[in-house]
């Protein structure tokens, strides 16, 4: 059988890959990466060197992660019942494989004794980090464990990557399964022309009459924020922030609880096995910061510059629901209704007359215009790149010498079996050898509005800042210039320092100049009025401080949950939230809201004990964005040196050196809390 996916000299064949092409794929890759491995481990240890030892484990890496990148990454934008099974099937023999992998005590052996002699010292840097990497990264895969507790090891490895997978699916599926047919369009008043025409698209896709409301998220916003209708907005808050639980419409269905907790008590097993306390003291392992006292301390400061400021604009929202709309007791489906009324009055903006000017296709011709003003690059549209659905893009990246720096996949809208949200996830890896580098390729995948009839896909402000976001997660893993692999664009990377580049490229969508590049209204033409411009800027920290006091909420619910070594049960996980809502949160939750049972970052992705990271690279951010205020924010100069002080250097360097490289001293938190609104400006 001809395979596709066994194509790996070329971009994915998207329209060729079948489901049954994918057992078999892996099957043939994992037995030719272990019988190179073995081949490997019989090398002697006097003629180890980088060509003849390490950068063949490069290429077993390498070919796995291009055989497995489109299957996962159609598991995510595409799935169905018997591609989540093979993904599901195949997974676990990943997780086996790595796990043997890591805990290979003669593989160990050849390279600790390597990084001990004088050869070395002979490597480059990037080469030496690589080594020091994997040194830590088998010890935190239990190599130095007995032969029972390497077995107990794989045995959870495997369980969690299960358990993992039916999280994100039951959340996926209940996402999906819940709709509101709505006949009468008055039940829709105050929902903007755009909202509602794709609600009609979605009844038209389902054969019904009238108009359809998802839980996809640009049907819940429009929603929460424009629907007149109160008892609407109880129904679909509701159904959105009981998705996968025991309570709600489709109450215990795709039920969540379970996964939650076993999840938990594996992770505390498998960190216990290696000496740690708990699983957080283990994240930490890989990341900046250096302790969870840290941690905490960190997010605890901003809990206390920002909770104050959070009660007053929580009692200025209710005082103006009372006043001007005579509503009392405000509920928390009523907070972003009644706060988008409120900007209105005191800003003069509303979101739908912002979203207006944001076309698609504006808005990324402006971000590319961005790209070439900071770093002296230039984007380009390919036709004719297989992909997973027509509404998929494909582009090119080229230095100022005409050379592709990097390539990408853009999915930008909502659809029927897309995972929710929006991620960076990488294609193919940059790393060079024998005269031939290896371009990298990104995806970059969104959950935007998507166009309906004669009305072409309109953003809203914070759906331009998702695309900016992504995007510079992209040029992190897309213009590395780094050789190697393992620490290559997003490789090598703290984890609480990848979010930087993605956090700081969203500061182009807040001033004037990139705001011209990037508004045209839809129908109009025209460039976005100065005066509207303005009001946006103004608006920009309207309630920044329950914003704040959101993340931090999450956050600190995950670092908790996971600082714990001993009570594991539903009860514990609703008992660590409720506790920290007790302390952060400004606006009160209802009993039945199960937010746990839909916290993918920490459940299903990679953020588990790590969920800190955004503010915690959002305070490199803002410090970073600061240096382009003082010298000018298309500053060729100082977009150079961002470029090559953080984007091109990969994970080769430690972040707070490439930091200081790049800011001539280390971050400070005041330009994070000035941005927001919670310092004064100076």
């Amino acid at each position: 059988m001809s395979n596709p996916l066994l194509n790996i000299e070329n971009l994915p064949l998207f329209q060729q890959i079948k489901v049954e092409h994918i057992g078999p794929a892996i099957d043939i890759v994992l037995a030719d990466n272990r019988q190179v491995l073995s081949e490997l481990i019989a090398i002697s240890q006097d003629s180890l060197g980088w060509e003849n030892f390490f950068n063949p484990l490069e290429d077993m890496s390498d070919r796995l992660q291009r055989v497995w990148s489109p299957i996962s990454h159609l598991h995510g934008v595409k799935d169905s019942d018997e591609l989540r099974q093979a993904y599901t099937e195949n997974l676990e023999k990943i997780t086996l494989y790595q796990t043997e992998l890591d805990q290979n005590q003669d593989l160990f052996s050849k390279i600790q004794k390597f990084a001990n002699s004088k050869a070395m010292a002979n490597l480059n840097a990037a080469q030496q980090k690589i080594i020091t990497n994997m040194i830590r990264d088998f010890r935190l895969a239990g190599v130095a464990l007995d032969s029972k507790a390497k077995q107990c090891f794989k045995d959870i490895k495997q369980q969690l990557a299960k358990l993992k997978s039916s999280y994100e699916q039951n959340l996926l599926d209940a996402t999906q399964a819940w709709t509101y047919h709505c006949t009468e369009q008055s039940e829709l008043a105050g929902l903007p022309e755009t909202a509602i025409a794709m609600m009609a698209e979605q009844a038209k896709q389902k054969e019904l009459d009238g108009w359809v409301i998802s839980l996809d998220f640009p049907s819940f916003y429009a929603v929460m924020t424009f629907a007149d209708n109160r008892e609407l907005r109880r129904q679909v808050y509701t159904a959105y922030v009981t998705r996968a639980s025991e309570q709600g419409p489709d109450a215990g269905k795709w039920d969540n609880s379970a996964n939650m907790v076993e999840i938990l008590k594996l992770r505390q097993e498998l960190v216990a096995l290696l000496g740690f306390k708990n699983y957080a003291e283990y994240s930490l392992e890989t990341k900046m910061a250096e302790s969870p006292t840290k941690v905490m301390d960190f997010l605890q400061q901003l809990v206390d510059y920002s909770k104050p400021i959070g009660e007053r604009e929580v009692k200025d929202l209710n005082d103006f629901a009372k006043q001007y709309f005579q509503q009392t007791n405000l509920e928390i489906w009523d907070y972003s209704y009644y706060s988008e009324k409120m900007r209105q009055q005191q800003y003069d903006i509303s979101q739908q007359e912002v979203k207006e000017y944001f076309p698609a296709e504006q808005v990324l011709n402006g971000l590319f215009e961005i790209v070439k003003r900071l770093y002296n690059l230039s984007v380009r549209q390919v036709q004719g790149v297989e992909t997973w659905h027509p509404d998929v893009r494909f582009y090119e990246i080229f230095d100022n010498h005409d050379l592709v720096r990097g390539q990408f996949y853009l999915d930008l809208y909502a659809r029927t079996n897309k995972r929710g949200g929006a991620w960076m996830d990488e294609c193919i890896i940059r790393r060079a050898g024998k005269g031939i580098v290896q371009i990298p390729v990104a995806y970059l995948t969104c959950n935007l509005t998507p166009p309906v009839d004669d009305i072409p896909a309109l953003f809203s402000h914070d759906e331009v800042i998702t695309v900016f976001h992504e995007f510079g997660h992209g040029l992190h893993h897309m213009l590395t210039l780094v050789d190697y692999a393992g620490v290559s664009g997003i490789n090598g990377v703290s984890w609480d320092a990848v979010e930087l580049p993605s956090q700081f490229f969203e500061n182009w969508c807040w001033e004037i100049e990139p705001l011209n590049l990037l508004s045209r209204h839809y129908k109009t033409g025209q460039s976005m009025p100065e005066s509207l411009i303005n009001k946006l800027r103004k608006a920009r920290n309207f309630q920044s401080a329950m914003q704040m006091l959101r993340q931090l909420e999450f956050a600190l619910f995950d670092f908790r949950l996971h600082s714990n070594s001993d009570m594991f049960s539903q009860e514990f996980i609703q008992q660590t939230l409720d506790a920290v809502r007790s302390q952060v949160a400004v606006v009160n939750t209802p009993d039945f809201n199960r937010f746990q049972h839909g916290f993918a970052h920490i459940f299903a992705g990679g953020y588990a004990a790590g969920y800190y990271s955004y503010k915690w690279a959002e305070v490199l951010s803002a410090d970073a964005f600061d240096k382009f205020l003082e010298e000018g924010i298309f500053n060729a100069k100082t977009g150079e040196l961002f470029l090559t002080s953080i984007l091109q250097q990969g994970g080769v360097k430690e972040p707070l050196e490439m930091f200081k490289e790049f800011r001539g001293r280390g971050p400070e938190i005041q330009a994070l809390l000035k941005q927001s609104g919670i310092l004064p400006a100076v």
